[in-house]
Formats: structure tokens, C-alpha cells, sequence
């Protein structure tokens, strides 16, 4: 194993994820119990595999692993903390940028587990409160409102409330409450109004851009490329490329948004999607972003 990817520091994992070789189903992703000597050998695997695999499959790496454990959040957790204790590994730009993607992926990836540990450990509410019930769940509108009201991003909570509604939609339903309004219906009225307010913001935010032009006229800028590679751009120099510790650019999603959205127009002279925008700059979204051999590399250029 090459010696610059030697680690500095273990933690100890009390589960592995490593497979026998007959086990093995995934030779790209997949740690060998042949090839671990002890929980030093393990760790060291581990930072070898974030540092040497390619960063669109980093997502992927780090939940294979999981579903490989009993208690997927403490082991992510450990391996949180690994990454931490051998940040001396990750010294050059483009490393550093690799290790805050892989927080980044941690962070999205403890609050899915997170949400699943407490959907089945939460406490159901009184019947009155419930909307429908089937053999494995129930359905509450009320619980499903609040937990939307909690979230910031607009594109989580049309997600969560649009799975809610498939998950009842395709549910064999044993019991419905003909008090309450039904389920789906509420969750299609919910997004509905979500979806209005993202026209709003969007609306807002370019009379604002407007008005803080002081006056300079200007055209949009017709960009040649996919938008994704664009939006790439951006995410590279907030995400990737720091200065003194500090991102190139600073700024908050909806930020980036608004600069993209009242700054350019695609090959074709159309007005870019907001949501199609925030979706693309999301740091859990990688799979949205370009692939490596598609990406505009700003590093190389700096």
C-alpha cells in the first residue's frame, strides 16, 4: 500500500464491514476479511478506498458499508470520527476537498439513518390524528406537517411529502378516517403550495437582483455547456477550494441560486430552473452533478 495513504490514527470499530471473498458481491466497494489483520488493518483500508475511489462513488461507498452493519449510525459515526483523526492524509486542495465531501456525505447520510431509526421507533399519536392505517404503517397528516415545517430545504420536503404520498398510494389500507381529510390529497396540496412559494421566492429574488443593478442594464449570459457543469462550477469553488480555510465562494444554496438563475440562460435562450439549480448545487446530490470525466476541473485552472 502506497505510504502516503499510511493513517496516523485508529479508532476503534466494535462492527466491521468486511466480507469473506465468497461473500463478496461488490469488488469495487467491498473490504476482504483475508486481507484484515486487525482493527488498525481495517482503518486503514477504509481511509485508503475514500481517498482512491472516485468521488461520484463515494455516496455509494459509504452505504454499501452501512447496510453491511447492524448500527449503521454508530459505525459512520466512527468512521466520522476516523477521517477527523487523519485529516493529515487529506494536505493537498484537491484532498481537502475530498475530505469535506466526505463529511458532507456522512452528515446526509446520519440524518437518513436517523429519520428511518425514528419512523419506526416514534410514538403513535391518538387516533384522531390518524388518517389511514395499513398492516406496516400508519398515515397522520399532522405528524407529516410538522415534520415538514422542520425542514429548510425546499426540495427535501417536496421530496419527503411526495414519498409519503406514493408510500400511501401504493399501500393496501385496512382503515381510513372519515374525519379527516384524505391523505394523499393533503400531501398533493401541501407540495402544491410549496411549489408556489419556490415561484414567489424566485420572483422576489429577481426584482431584487434588479434593483440592487443600481440601474446597469444587462443581458444574461448564454452558457454552451450542460448545467450541470455550470452549477458544478459554483459548488466547486463554495464546496472544494478553500483559501485560508475558507471557501473561494461564501454564501448560503439559495444564494448560489439566485446568482445562477438571474445570471444565465441555456444554449437555447431559456430561462434556467430554480429547483433543477438547488437540486444540482445540493452537496447530497452528487449523483446529479457531472461525471468526472465531464467535470470542468477548476482546480487545474487556479
Amino acid at each position: 500500500m502506497p505510504q502516503n495513504y499510511q493513517i496516523k490514527q485508529t479508532v476503534q470499530f466494535t462492527e466491521q464491514s468486511a466480507v469473506s471473498k465468497e461473500q463478496s458481491e461488490n469488488t469495487l466497494f467491498d473490504i476482504l476479511l483475508e486481507d484484515i489483520l486487525d482493527n488498525k488493518s481495517y482503518c486503514q483500508e477504509l481511509i485508503r478506498n475514500v481517498i482512491k475511489l472516485p468521488y461520484a462513488k463515494l455516496p455509494e461507498f459509504f452505504s454499501h458499508h452501512c447496510d453491511l452493519v447492524e448500527d449503521p449510525i454508530k459505525w459512520i459515526n466512527k468512521f466520522e470520527k476516523l477521517i477527523s483523526e487523519n485529516e493529515e492524509s487529506f494536505v493537498s486542495r484537491t484532498m481537502r476537498g475530498r475530505m469535506m465531501k466526505c463529511y458532507t456525505i456522512i452528515e446526509s447520510k446520519r440524518k437518513e439513518l436517523e429519520t428511518t431509526r425514528n419512523r419506526h421507533a416514534r410514538r403513535k399519536p391518538p387516533m384522531q390524528y390518524i388518517n389511514a392505517e395499513c398492516e406496516e404503517r400508519y398515515f397522520s397528516f399532522r405528524e407529516v406537517k410538522s415534520k415538514v415545517n422542520g425542514m429548510e430545504d425546499y426540495t427535501e420536503k417536496i421530496m419527503f411529502l411526495t414519498n409519503e404520498k406514493f408510500d400511501y398510494e401504493q399501500a393496501s389500507i385496512d382503515f381510513i378516517n372519515p374525519k379527516l381529510p384524505d391523505y394523499s390529497d393533503q400531501c398533493q396540496k401541501e407540495i402544491d403550495q410549496i411549489q408556489h412559494l419556490i415561484r414567489l421566492t424566485d420572483e422576489f429574488s429577481k426584482q431584487q437582483m434588479r434593483k440592487n443593478a443600481e440601474g446597469i442594464p444587462f443581458n444574461k449570459l448564454k452558457i454552451n455547456c450542460n448545467i450541470n457543469q455550470l452549477v458544478d462550477i459554483f459548488y466547486q469553488l463554495h464546496r472544494e477550494l478553500f483559501v485560508n480555510g475558507k471557501p473561494i465562494l461564501d454564501g448560503n444554496i439559495n444564494d448560489f441560486v439566485a446568482v445562477i438563475v438571474n445570471s444565465f440562460v441555456d444554449k437555447n435562450g431559456q430561462e434556467l430552473s430554480p429547483e433543477t439549480i438547488k437540486t444540482v448545487i445540493t452537496p447530497s446530490k452528487s449523483d446529479k452533478r457531472p461525471k468526472p470525466h465531464k467535470r470542468i476541473d477548476i482546480d487545474k485552472l487556479l
